[in-house]
């Protein structure tokens, strides 16, 4: 790649991942971010600017974004993102922060290149210090207005972001993942996720820092999920009283393993459970089909139901006397078992990827060999067939490791640990 005085060779790969593009250093002026750039009366004394596709849906990464602004607030620094909106601006600007409305959402090579000098602008104009990335299309907008700006640039990698398998199209697919590299820091949502950056994209284990996800301890708080809402939410699902219930939540999507869950219930051979698979198909209209006809092939009909949302994920799991996770991919951090844990339920998880890091085997929960179905039965027969004081003990166990080492507050605290960081090695001490 060459690099001249004028020119910054950058490759953006779109949503094909075949089309390279060629991003100068100088961004044409597209007007101001928003028409909102407009600088600060009395500037706080630290700034950080966040950058996300949107802030739409009920995504940890929005979710993320929207706690993490709220601490930075809470901090007395400003606080401020930018993306293309959604139904989660209302609570950021709740929690104190300013929104910026971009196009950040696109992959088009147009509009990213033109997101840099929105970018620029709104750095300048409201003396941003860091900006924190969260997604590789506005990463790459928000590097570059980084570099000309001479602004600290952080990333979150969320996720482990196939390559495929073509060797061009996946060295393609690998340089544009990489932006979320190039961070002067790296936070991994996991030690799974930092193994896997070092792995594939040789990432400098001096600039990763692990900060798991955090869970919303007021949210998840068994003390405060009424009778009523459980109640309310059996009724709806219309599951019978004196029945165990046994829960997948999680998207209809292949790799979320509902098929592998639905033939471990079959294995299990019980009709004294019901069991929900609680998610939206997103319209993958076919694999639900598919899971109901293995559903009736298994004669499961009265024992597994497939539900498409819930707006009350702390009373489901409430209602759940076991909650399962069969991902037959590894989760990145695997947000339902410790959500599940924090309510004191019992979880059953494939020994792979975040689940590792956030089950003690044994003792919150159990762990089965990805996509073994025998195993995934033996682990749910051993959390059905716990006793009173059984139940009691796995549930303190679980939330005693949940408020430990995976709340909301203690991923804020690490993450605002890195933002310092990074100000002191640019000589501001705060």
């Amino acid at each position: 790649m060459v690099r001249t005085a004028k020119t910054i060779g950058a490759t953006i790969i779109t949503q094909n991942h075949t089309i390279l593009y060629s991003m100068a250093k100088r961004a044409p002026d597209i007007g101001s971010a928003g028409g909102e750039a407009t600088p600060a009366t009395q500037s706080p004394p630290v700034t950080i600017l966040q950058v996300l596709p949107a802030l739409g849906g009920s995504g940890g990464v929005e979710r993320g974004t929207v706690e993490i602004a709220g601490c930075i607030t809470a901090q007395g620094w400003g606080s401020m993102v930018a993306s293309n909106g959604g139904e989660r601006v209302y609570q950021l600007q709740r929690a104190g922060a300013d929104h910026f409305q971009l196009p950040l959402h696109s992959k088009n090579p147009l509009t990213i290149y033109a997101n840099i000098s929105k970018l620029e602008k709104l750095i300048k104009a409201q003396g941003v210090d860091i900006v924190h990335v969260r997604s590789r299309a506005p990463a790459w907008s928000a590097y570059y207005a980084c570099q000309r700006t001479g602004t600290a640039f952080v990333t979150t990698f969320h996720g482990t972001y196939s390559v495929g398998s073509a060797p061009l199209a996946a060295g393609l697919k690998r340089f544009y993942n990489s932006v979320m590299t190039r961070g002067d820091r790296i936070i991994a949502i996991s030690k799974f996720i930092a193994g896997h950056l070092k792995q594939m994209y040789g990432a400098s284990g001096d600039k990763i820092r692990i900060i798991h996800r955090g869970v919303d301890l007021d949210s998840f708080n068994a003390s405060l999920v009424s009778a009523e809402r459980v109640v309310k939410l059996s009724q709806a699902w219309r599951l019978e009283d004196g029945y165990p219930v046994v829960m997948l939540p999680g998207r209809l999507t292949r790799w979320k393993g509902q098929a592998v869950f639905i033939e471990a219930i079959a294995a299990l051979g019980r009709s004294d459970i019901r069991c929900v698979l609680v998610g939206s198909d997103q319209g993958r209209k076919g694999y639900r089909k598919e899971l109901e006809r293995l559903i009736e092939q298994n004669g499961l009909s009265s024992v597994v139901r497939i539900f498409d949302h819930c707006d009350d994920m702390p009373a489901a799991y409430m209602m759940a006397d076991v909650v399962v996770s069969a991902s037959t991919d590894p989760e990145a951090f695997g947000r339902v078992v410790v959500e599940a844990q924090a309510l004191g339920r019992p979880v059953v998880a494939p020994d792979h990827g975040g689940a590792c890091e956030t089950i003690i085997n044994g003792q919150t929960g159990w762990l089965f060999p990805p996509g073994d179905k025998a195993a995934l039965a033996e682990a749910l027969r051993a959390a059905l067939d716990l006793d009173e004081d059984g139940r009691k003990a796995f549930s303190e166990r679980a939330l005693a490791s949940v408020r430990e080492h995976f709340s909301k507050d203690a991923m804020c605290e690490k993450t605002l640990n890195v933002y310092r960081e990074v100000l002191r090695e640019r000589g501001k001490d705060v």
